[in-house]
């Protein structure tokens, strides 16, 4: 592979990215070779193939760049805003293609275990980068009706409050209700908070006669259920 800094445009064809992917496919290429053609092109003494190993490295894991904040692109010489939009459209493209490559899950009529739910959700809350805490709301063969999102942001600075959130389950005549909310983290380990609100539901629940089935809390790769962990 030729490695020197000159235009891309000016290496044999054999070397360049864009034209081996459309000769041999996407998958034959190299992650920085890839973005190389998302930037399309480097800067005034690095080619598009530099700069994108440049902002690899910056970069702990793929997963951290598609994180990252504009300011953290612009850090890297070359990175202008336009490369910073190019790239982060990329990054939505590739989460919106795994939110519809799975649409069985969006055809789950009910629940039959934690499971179910964790499948059901997760498209809803893949890749997000802070927490949203959502209701859906059964009827009584436990097919989800309605679904809607309580609070955004943590637990902690975005409180759930029970009126809020039985005040669409009353309204709808809910037989049942559970809760879904994601941990940015990756771990679905319930803090303090999470456990108190989930108890302070079930019993506003209890009081107006809405069953809480369970509580999901779910990462892009796991998830766990207060209901099965003794927290319901």
């Amino acid at each position: 592979m030729i490695t020197n800094k000159k235009s891309i445009k000016k290496w044999p064809e054999s070397e360049r990215p864009r034209e081996r992917l459309l000769r041999f496919g996407a998958e034959g290429l190299s992650t920085s070779e890839l973005f190389a053609i998302v930037l399309r092109t480097g800067g005034r003494d690095k080619s598009a193939l530099d700069l994108a190993r440049e902002v690899l490295l910056q970069f702990d894991s793929l997963k951290e760049m598609e994180g990252a904040s504009a300011a953290e692109f612009a850090s890297i010489k070359g990175m202008g805003e336009a490369k910073i939009a190019q790239l982060k459209a990329s990054f939505e493209i590739g989460r919106r293609l795994f939110r519809c490559d799975n649409p069985e899950a969006h055809q789950i009529s009910s629940f039959r275990n934690s499971r179910d739910v964790f499948e059901h959700f997760l498209t809803k809350f893949y890749g997000l980068k802070k927490e949203k805490f959502l209701c859906a709301m059964l009827d009584a063969k436990n097919r989800v009706f309605r679904e809607t999102v309580i609070s955004e942001g943590t637990l902690t600075t975005s409180p759930v409050h029970p009126r809020e959130v039985f005040r669409s389950a009353i309204k709808e005549a809910a037989a049942s209700v559970l809760f879904v909310h994601n941990h940015p983290s990756g771990d679905p380990s319930p803090s303090r908070d999470d456990i108190q609100i989930t108890r302070r539901l079930v019993e506003t629940g209890k009081v107006i006669g809405i069953n809480v089935l369970d509580h999901i809390i779910i990462t892009d790769n796991t998830f766990l259920s207060m209901m099965e962990k003794g927290y319901i």
